[in-house]
């Protein structure tokens, strides 16, 4: 059912730190930030030849990654994004499987302006799962 790897998020205290050691450090190409009202994030993606780094920065107080960094002050990979060809046709199969879908089980527009949800860590050995359409 899933697909190739989308990306690897990581959440980053320091995102313009984070950008030039991805730029700079390592010569990737980066995107200019994104702000990601919908998710209370921030973001930076890093363009690999196989797939894709997230940076991720919180976009507010109440963002989850302002929760993930208060646990995790350097940062740290926070979940893992795999393509699905119907997001809903996924969300149904993890469903009927026992998985638990975040949030209200609806899907939310993305970074990529794709439909996108996420599944609970505890299902997925300890992995927050990111599901995306192709």
């Amino acid at each position: 059912m899933i697909g190739k790897l989308n990306h690897v998020a990581i959440a980053v205290p320091d995102l313009e730190k984070a950008t030039a050691l991805y730029r700079d450090t390592l010569g990737a190409t980066v995107s200019a930030p994104i702000d990601q009202p919908a998710h209370g994030v921030t973001v930076v993606f890093v363009e690999l030849p196989n797939t894709k780094i997230e940076l991720l920065y919180p976009l507010g107080e109440t963002s989850p990654i302002a929760k993930f960094l208060a646990g995790n002050p350097s940062g740290g990979i926070h979940h893992v994004c795999y393509e699905v060809p119907d997001i809903l046709v996924a969300r149904d199969k993890m469903k009927a499987d026992g998985a638990r879908v975040l949030g209200d089980g609806e899907p939310k527009i993305g970074a990529h302006d794709k439909p996108v949800l996420f599944l609970h860590p505890k299902d997925f050995l300890g992995t927050l799962v990111e599901l995306e359409q192709a």
